[in-house]
């Protein structure tokens, strides 16, 4: 089972590589396609979005066609769409490819997910985490300067060409290595359930990125689908979403103070690279380059992740990183022309250290204490609830440059402003962390007791 673990970990690097490599790129994207950089922040958004929606089903298509034909199909959905993407003539070609995109994404890492997680004991659970993690961990420090180099020095199309041999490899593999699991289970798919879920969410996030009568007027409609979605539920004899994990305090609050910090915690990816090139005149290579160090830490404090969470548990381990993901998003709002790149280099190592670590408890933490009955629910839950903190982080980040350019000023200024509220932000994501139990966790860490 090692080598299909690490078949998903490759998957996540395609995913994380389509996510950070486009980010560097987008200036050059926008004079291509005849739109501002930060509109063009609905194609990382809505991939993200899609992601969200159509992880909904994937529980049930996995019981009706098999783990092994929805995990192959997947990466060749996302594998032809990455090429869509590559050939777009226009703003919302590729905004549409993009979705296509995470239809593909949406399908891919979570089912591969699920049947990992569905042969890995409790005890193993930590260990498999962190397999499943590390190889993504390399796309974001390759994806900016690679995406930076790529756009400045060919073209911002061949981004999307890289997931090409990729995608075939992985394919092949897939259909190879995935057992069937569960093909053939006859559950009722439901249609209601999913249509309110998909308009919530859909409607949330283009209100996030539109303005005045049409941000109010999608507000209202992603509340009274949200309202519609929770009533159906209620009275669905085959529910597209059961919330019976939620029951478990420690996977209720991974959920909700987790999503959270991941919607903060990953705008900084999106946001430093547009303030190096639109605030500090850096070009799209040299921005890449000086984001790196933030991958550089993601990847340095891997090893070590698994005995900091068995020495010091999930609870101290997660409110002391809000504390350090606070100080570094204060301290991004800092930076400025005469900062020394040497002290760039270390406050984005430290931040990108601290966000390994907070990833990586949030991402082990919802499965502790889940039984195995529960686990494709729980995991469904997870993915949904991970991607779309994804996809509202980048929007609200769009959302506050936007907010900022009203009354600060440019160029730095719209992106000092929202690193400050990121970070004001994370106070109230410490307060979730804290209600945790001191033992949360303890089934895959290996302790136990009060101390935390």
């Amino acid at each position: 089972m090692n080598r299909l673990a690490l078949l998903v970990a490759a998957t996540f690097f395609m995913e994380f590589l389509d996510a950070t490599i486009l980010t560097t790129a987008l200036p050059k994207m926008g004079q291509s396609l005849h739109a501002r950089p930060v509109d063009l922040s609905i194609g990382v958004s809505i991939y993200a979005l899609t992601l969200a929606i159509f992880i909904l089903p994937s529980a049930w298509a996995v019981g009706r066609f098999g783990a092994r034909r929805m995990f192959t199909g997947a990466i060749v959905v996302f594998t032809l769409s990455s090429a869509l993407c590559g050939f777009s003539t226009s703003a919302w070609f590729f905004v549409a490819a993009r979705a296509l995109q995470g239809v593909g994404g949406a399908f891919m890492v979570p089912v591969g997910r699920l049947v990992v997680l569905r042969t890995t004991s409790k005890s193993d659970i930590l260990r498999a985490t962190a397999l499943l993690t590390w190889p993504g961990l390399t796309a974001p420090l390759i994806g900016p300067p690679l995406g930076g180099f790529l756009a400045e020095h060919w073209s911002w199309r061949a981004i999307f060409y890289v997931n090409l041999p990729l995608g075939l490899v992985g394919a092949l593999l897939a259909w190879a290595w995935t057992p069937a699991l569960g093909e053939g289970e006859p559950r009722p798919f439901d249609a209601r359930g999913f249509a309110l879920a998909a308009a919530a969410l859909g409607a949330m996030l283009l209100a996030l990125d539109a303005e005045g009568w049409r941000a109010a007027a999608l507000a209202l409609v992603a509340v009274a689908a949200g309202w519609g979605f929770a009533r159906h539920l209620k009275g669905a004899a085959h529910p597209i979403v059961d919330f019976r994990p939620l029951r478990r305090a420690s996977f209720r609050l991974s959920l909700t103070g987790g999503s959270a910090a991941r919607a903060i915690i990953g705008c900084v990816p999106f946001l430093l690279p547009l303030m190096f090139q639109l605030g500090l005149g850096f070009d799209a290579a040299r921005a890449g380059l000086t984001v790196a160090p933030l991958f550089v830490g993601n990847i340095g404090i891997k090893p070590f992740t698994t005995p900091i969470l068995r020495q010091w548990g999930f609870r101290r381990v997660l409110l002391v990183n809000a504390a350090l993901q606070a100080a570094t998003l204060f301290a991004c709002a800092a930076i400025g022309p005469q900062s020394p790149m040497v002290w760039i280099a270390i406050l984005l190592c430290v931040s990108g250290a601290s966000r390994s670590t907070h990833f990586t408890a949030l991402a082990t933490l919802p499965f502790a204490e889940t039984p195995p009955e529960e686990m494709g629910m729980a995991n469904l839950l997870y993915s949904a609830a991970f991607q779309a903190s994804f996809a509202f982080g980048v929007a609200i980040a769009a959302a506050l440059l936007k907010l900022g350019g009203l009354f600060a000023a440019a160029p730095l200024g719209p992106f000092r402003f929202a690193f400050v509220v990121l970070g004001l932000a994370m106070f109230a994501v410490m307060a979730s962390h804290a209600r945790l139990a001191g033992d949360a966790g303890a089934a895959v860490t290996r302790r136990a007791g009060p101390g935390g």
